[in-house]
């Protein structure tokens, strides 16, 4: 047997809010999104070049968590294999198409956000002990 793989690791932005979509006869749901990756680069002048490239994510029975999770703009490590395939456009043209099939998600800026919005105010947070003074309230 022929070993082979398609295994592809992406850390980006994403270009726009998931949209997600339910099959016709199962009802399962299917989101999509873009995702924004760059790469910096010297020219041969010396000056730097940034180059973005976009990915075409597809994520099937992604979790509400993840949905709610995942905004335009918004940092995620996605972990996938590439799928080409075809259809027809509106004028019955034959198109192609490639895309990220998604295996694992982590969003990576999502405990910020929820820490911003959740979490406790700085000044209800406790204050901090201070090891160098001997004062604790500790038994031992």
């Amino acid at each position: 047997m022929a070993f082979s793989l398609n295994k592809v690791m992406l850390i980006g932005n994403l270009g726009k809010d998931p949209e997600t979509r339910y099959t016709a006869n199962q009802n399962i749901p299917v989101t999509s999104f873009s995702l924004a990756t760059s790469n910096s680069f010297k020219n041969k002048d010396g000056n730097w070049v940034n180059e973005t490239t976009w990915h075409n994510i597809v994520a099937w029975n992604l979790s509400d968590y993840l949905r709610d999770s995942l905004k335009k703009g918004s940092k995620a490590f996605i972990e996938g294999r590439i799928s080409n395939r075809e259809y027809l456009d509106k004028e019955q043209k034959k198109r192609y198409i490639s895309e990220i099939i998604v295996d694992r998600i982590i969003p990576l800026d999502a405990r910020e956000r929820s820490q911003e919005t959740e979490g406790p105010h700085p000044a209800d947070a406790p204050a901090p002990i201070d090891p160098g003074t001997g004062e604790d309230d500790l038994p031992f």
